[in-house]
């Protein structure tokens, strides 16, 4: 599998650790900035990955990590078609891949250890859609993208 991934400077340290994880499982890791700890803004590097994934047709995942994972989180799911998961447990990720088909997983450096980080990798990595009864609510979602005031 492909993985995107960008951090900001407040989830930078965290960006190399889960680079690590994901390649030591045999995935692709793309790293989409930044290359240092300098501030930067969260947004712009929410939006590198999300139009990355997009632009694979949506066949590759994104990781966002900023300090709390929320403000990624609320850039991401701005991009249609993209449902990015803000997890900080075990439980949280596989639910976002089992009944919501989250393409995208956003973390917190400020909020989870590595310990928990690792742990959160591997139940995302290891969870799948299940579809059936979840497949609508999906689809719904991925109408509200069309929804504009």
């Amino acid at each position: 599998m492909k993985y995107y991934i960008a951090s900001d400077h407040a989830g930078f340290k965290l960006k190399d650790f889960v680079m690590g994880l994901l390649k030591n499982k045999g995935h692709e890791v793309i790293d989409l900035g930044p290359s240092s700890a300098d501030r930067v803004d969260y947004p712009d590097f929410a939006g590198e990955v999300c139009k990355a994934v997009i632009a694979d047709d949506y066949k590759s995942f994104g990781v966002l990590i900023c300090g709390s994972g929320i403000g990624m989180s609320m850039a991401a799911n701005k991009y249609d078609g993209i449902r990015a998961a803000l997890c900080h447990n075990e439980y949280s990720a596989t639910m976002a891949r089992n009944h919501n088909d989250a393409n995208v997983i956003c973390l917190g450096e400020r909020v989870s250890g590595e310990g928990m980080i690792e742990s959160i990798i591997n139940h995302w990595c290891e969870a799948e859609f299940e579809g059936g009864r979840h497949a609508g609510r999906v689809e719904k979602i991925n109408l509200l993208g069309s929804c504009r005031r």
